[in-house]
């Protein structure tokens, strides 16, 4: 299982690639906005500091627009992958760029058979958003449990799935537990992931009983 960061951030990023937590990255526009610089250069400086894929997003939503996007981000670096939207033209670009050897994922995914046309198109991800589907009453992690089972069966769907809109911790042992291939997690769920109540309780008694030593 892998964890990508979900962040535009460089900072966030390293901090997770410290923990051995950052094992690809996902991007799109609304990330990188926050960001200061030029589309491109932060791109290329994430591409800098991490080996594994990094997702980058197109912006235009016909085959022709996204496939010459996509040319044009696949130069930036050669762990690039084109994040592509789940719409009719999309499905046409991925096929396009894969023949040309470019890695694509295609993102908002809601639905199973939305997964499979993105694998049969020839997608090298497909990335379900499962807490999305949660905010209107639809549980996610069928999707996502439904979407596994295809392509285990299926295993001439060479295509991997990327979890994302991730909420809670419970969401990434779920997905774990589940056999997700890769879980994208933003910074702070990160840090969520870390905390327990009762191990803070349990530092601070430690530390308590540490006080006691000093004074003798």
């Amino acid at each position: 299982m892998d964890i990508y960061v979900d962040s535009a951030n460089l900072n966030e990023i390293c901090q997770a690639k410290e923990l051995g937590l950052a094992d690809g990255v996902t991007t799109n526009p609304s990330l990188i906005a926050k960001e200061n610089g030029k589309f491109e250069e932060i791109l290329k400086g994430i591409c800098h500091e991490v080996s594994g894929p990094v997702h980058a997003e197109v912006l235009s939503l016909d085959a022709e627009g996204i496939v010459k996007e996509g040319k044009e981000l696949a130069k930036i670096a050669d762990n690039i992958v084109i994040k592509i939207p789940m719409i009719h033209d999309g499905l046409k670009a991925v096929r396009k760029l894969d023949a040309e050897g470019i890695k694509t994922n295609v993102t908002l995914i809601f639905s199973a058979g939305q997964a499979i046309l993105a694998a049969k198109a020839g997608a090298t991800y497909v990335c379900p958003f499962l807490g999305r589907l949660d905010d209107i009453g639809h549980d996610g992690l069928e999707l996502l449990s439904t979407i596994r089972t295809i392509f285990i069966n299926n295993p001439d769907l060479r295509c991997q799935i990327i979890a994302a809109s991730t909420r809670t911790p419970a969401h990434i042992v779920e997905l774990s537990s589940m056999g997700v291939d890769i879980l994208t997690v933003p910074s702070k769920l990160l840090t969520q992931l870390e905390k327990h109540p009762l191990t803070d309780s349990g530092i601070e008694q430690f530390c308590k009983d540490a006080e006691k030593f000093k004074n003798l």
